[in-house]
């Protein structure tokens, strides 16, 4: 099916199957996410899949509801950074120097250019920068998971602390933004048969 089609086919999940899903898709909406739009490049994100039943039931107490954790093939925790230090940006760009074959002299102006962008704002501001990155890359990464027939439900509703506890994060540089869980829907999970509701055409776009 086509990307509409696969747009129209997808839901939230209310409760998965428990059914693995194939490495070859669970690949395919991961480097999906990596070659996600991403500002300046900087992906302010990783991603960490849980994908062991084990390790899936050890995060349930994390969450608010536990219905779509405890029924999906894997767990997809999306932390974006909350602080962009030098040396990240310094990755970054001996990265660039390295994939495309330039010296560092050449990307001056560009490394200036993100430089003053991050030294412009404070923390707050760049961590909730980060967290708008790593939105754009869950977009993109549920998309591909439709066009793979990959059921999805994106999920905010987790006790921070915990969380990040069990997925032995760095708190002074990182957090959870958001989680997507993966899998296929379960036969008796009633939304899927709901008609999608969204905003009738004249009511969403307005052309100037």
């Amino acid at each position: 099916m086509n990307y509409l089609e696969a747009l129209r086919w997808r839901y939230s999940v209310k409760k998965f199957s428990g059914e693995k899903i194939s490495k070859v898709a669970l690949e395919n909406i991961l480097e999906a996410g990596r070659l996600s739009v991403s500002s300046m490049g900087l992906q302010p994100y990783k991603l960490i899949v849980v994908e062991s039943d084990e390790e899936i039931k050890r995060l349930i107490p994390a969450f608010y509801n536990e219905s779509q954790i405890s029924t999906c093939s894997h767990l997809v925790a999306i932390v974006s950074k909350t602080k962009i230090d030098p040396d990240y940006v310094d990755a970054y760009f001996a990265h660039i120097s390295d994939e495309r074959g330039i010296d560092m002299e050449t990307l001056s102006v560009f490394r200036n250019n993100i430089d003053k962008f991050v030294s412009s704002y404070d923390t707050n501001t760049l961590s909730h920068w980060s967290e708008k990155q790593a939105y754009i890359l869950l977009g993109t990464m549920i998309t591909a998971a439709a066009e793979e027939m990959v059921d999805t439900c994106p999920m905010e509703g987790f006790r921070h602390d915990k969380l990040s506890e069990a997925l032995n994060l760095n708190l002074l540089e990182e957090r959870v933004a958001v989680v997507l869980a993966l899998g296929k829907r379960a036969d008796d999970d009633v939304f899927q048969n709901l008609k999608k509701i969204r905003k009738p055409l004249d009511k969403f776009i307005k052309f100037i």
